[in-house]
């Protein structure tokens, strides 16, 4: 099965930044449609962003518009999140995800995303 390669989670103070990177592992033509979610400790998963395969539009949960931007490399097949104004609430296990475009319905609760990254540990401390 694939799975996302994840990378860019740690440890951080308050107002610092952070950002996480994902990637479509070995060469494909498939166009992904790739965003990012969390989970904190007793929580459910949260929707974060999700950006269209070229990158070109984007979509932000209320909780981090303005402090977290979404973004992909030329080869469309690595994604970042760049995490600013990082604040205690912040604290999760961050997940990437992608789908083929061409079947991505733009739902935003996770299931309709069908490859996942092992998940990073961001800690945002007071």
């Amino acid at each position: 099965q694939v799975r996302l390669v994840e990378s860019g989670g740690g440890m951080v103070q308050a107002g610092d930044s952070l950002r996480l990177s994902c990637s479509v592992p070995g060469r494909t033509t498939i166009r992904y449609a790739m965003g990012w979610f969390r989970q904190a400790p007793g929580k459910e998963r949260e929707f974060i962003t999700v950006t269209s395969w070229n990158g070109r539009q984007t979509w932000y949960a209320n909780s981090v518009k303005g402090r977290f931007t979404i973004s992909k490399d030329e080869t469309e097949i690595t994604a970042y999140l760049q995490m600013n104004s990082l604040k205690p609430e912040d604290t999760a296990v961050y997940y990437c995800a992608a789908t083929d475009e061409l079947n991505y319905s733009g739902d935003f609760s996770g299931a309709g995303f069908d490859i996942w990254g092992q998940g990073t540990q961001v800690t945002v401390s007071s």
